[in-house]
């Protein structure tokens, strides 16, 4: 795989939100406004990022039987760094998220990422990897934020898209809206991939889970 393939797979391939079905607490809790996915894809993006890396450049020192832990404080650390920068500089940003941000430590796109890419492969690709991944978890992340806000609040990033006497979707801006949207997302996904006959084959069990080697699974899932 190259560089470009290695990038580019998070956005759409790989989605980790619409293909893996990764992340999809956050995703659904903190996308009820544009700004709020905006700046959790940013926060993952840049844990994605520097995690994928230290990992990388660790991952022959890391003794094989505590590296979920390993890869867990490491994570921690950088989650801990954007966690000050937020509280500092973006309050707001940190009020809306709530305790979903230092929540991103557990977040199994990261560590799902740790344990597949990183911990196998050279600091570049890591970090590629990672900045795919994060662009691609962020994109999805406005576009439903953004769905969900001009339906149900009629602004767009805070600023009024639809006039006041059009009444809104408030439907939009509740949990079932969330699932809504993300429903009609993957299946918009699935749709395109049958149109341009890029369908990738699914399998039922551990070996068609994205997640089987952070689980241990050696066979039939439990």
């Amino acid at each position: 795989m190259n560089k470009v393939q290695i990038f580019t797979n998070g956005l759409v391939k790989e989605n980790p939100v619409l293909r893996l079905v990764l992340g999809t607490c956050p995703t659904l809790a903190v996308t009820t406004m544009a700004f709020n996915g905006l700046g959790m894809g940013i926060a993952a993006t840049f844990v994605l990022f520097c995690s994928n890396i230290a990992i990388s450049l660790l991952r022959n020192v890391i003794p094989d039987k505590v590296r979920l832990p390993a890869y867990i404080t490491v994570i921690a650390t950088f989650v801990s760094i954007v966690q000050m920068l937020v509280k500092a500089y973006v309050p707001a940003l940190d009020k809306s998220l709530g305790v979903f941000l230092p929540l991103i430590v557990v977040n199994c796109i990261i560590l799902g990422r740790a344990e597949m890419f990183a911990s196998k492969n050279k600091p570049l690709d890591s970090a590629l990897d990672g900045l795919g991944m994060g662009l691609g978890f962020t994109l999805t992340l406005v576009l439903m934020g953004s769905i969900r806000e001009i339906l149900g609040s009629g602004t767009w990033f805070g600023m009024t898209v639809i006039p006041a006497s059009i009444d809104r979707f408030t439907f939009m801006t509740t949990p079932a809206g969330g699932f809504f949207t993300f429903g009609v997302l993957m299946a918009l996904v699935i749709f395109i991939e049958n149109k341009t006959g890029n369908k990738k084959e699914r399998s039922i069990g551990c070996e068609g889970c994205p997640s089987k080697s952070v689980c241990g699974a050696k066979g039939g899932c439990e």
